[in-house]
C-alpha cells in the first residue's frame, strides 16, 4: 500500500458550544491540516495521485472554512466546531471528493496549535 500525505492550513474563528472555559468565548486559530490517502496502484508516471490534485481537492474544501466564523456554517450549526468535528467534516468531504479516484482517505489530522491535534479516520 502506498500512502501520501499533504500538509496545508486555514484560519478561522469559532467558539465551543456546551463548554465551560476560555474556549466558550469567540477566538481563532491558524489550523494546520494533514491529509493522508492510500492507494495500491500507481499510474504510468509512478504516482498514486498527483500531489497537486490532492492539494487542490483539500484546499477547495478548506476555502469554504478559511477566514470564516465556523459556528455560522452549515456543518457546524448542529455540532460544535471542535477540532474533532472539523477533522471528521474534512474527512467526510474528502471521501466524497475522491469517490471516483483510486485512492482512499485514511486520516485527517487538525492541529489547532503546535502541540494539540485531533484526528479522524475509519480505523
Amino acid at each position: 500500500m502506498y500512502r501520501l500525505k499533504i500538509d496545508t492550513h486555514f484560519a478561522a474563528a469559532h467558539n465551543l458550544n456546551n463548554y465551560e472555559g476560555d474556549c466558550e468565548n469567540l477566538h481563532g486559530h491558524n489550523w494546520k491540516v494533514e491529509v493522508v490517502v492510500a492507494t495500491e496502484t500507481l499510474n504510468d508516471a509512478g504516482l498514486g495521485i498527483d500531489f497537486k490534485i490532492l492539494k487542490a481537492k483539500t484546499n477547495t474544501i478548506l476555502d469554504s472554512l478559511d477566514h470564516k466564523y465556523l459556528n455560522d456554517l452549515t456543518p457546524f450549526k448542529e455540532k460544535s466546531p471542535s477540532s474533532e468535528n472539523i477533522a471528521r467534516y474534512l474527512f467526510e468531504e474528502l471521501c466524497k471528493s475522491f469517490a471516483d479516484e483510486d485512492v482512499v482517505v485514511e486520516s485527517v489530522n487538525v492541529w489547532e496549535s503546535d502541540n494539540a491535534c485531533a484526528s479522524y479516520s475509519l480505523t
